[in-house]
């Protein structure tokens, strides 16, 4: 009788256990998206810091995957994909003298996945080439996420 009564609690504390666990990883994806949307906003503007990065790159997973087509077509995870994000965004980082961005249109999928569709426009320079840059454009980014991070960016032109 003892063993089953050990058994019967050690299920119950199981399940307990498991349904607390997915209870902590769920995070309200509307918000999110908005705290997504804000972060690389501002990773955009001109006056952008190190620090508005670093609060972007906190949203991602380590090995974050990554497209952006036609530019970049490999989304593979990799170990680095955070360091690498990092590195290509200082690159970047300040190179506009305006930015503009409006948030049209956020869907979510119960706990794995976002899209949020925005609209965008940018005028610079362009850090490697020193030649003007000027664009509007309709995006639409597609957000895996894993534990309450995004493990995979898509991006895509209208």
């Amino acid at each position: 009788m003892k063993n089953k009564l050990l058994a019967a609690y050690t299920v119950v504390m199981s399940l307990s256990l498991s349904v607390t666990a997915e209870t902590e990883t769920e995070i309200d994806l509307n918000a999110f998206a908005q705290q997504y949307f804000k972060a690389m906003v501002a990773t955009q503007a001109p006056d952008a810091t190190e620090q508005d990065l670093e609060n972007y790159l906190a949203l991602l997973t380590d090995d974050i995957g990554h497209s952006h087509l036609p530019y970049v077509t490999d989304d593979s995870r990799q170990p680095d994909g955070k360091q690498a994000m990092r590195k290509g965004m200082t690159f970047y980082l300040g190179a506009h003298t305006e930015h503009n961005a409006e948030l049209l249109d956020v869907f979510t999928f119960n706990q794995s996945a976002i899209a949020i569709r925005y609209s965008n426009s940018a005028k610079g320079i362009h850090p490697q080439h020193k030649q003007a840059i000027s664009y509007s454009q309709i995006m639409m980014e597609v957000l895996e996420m894993e534990n309450g991070k995004v493990a995979v960016i898509r991006k895509y032109h209208q």
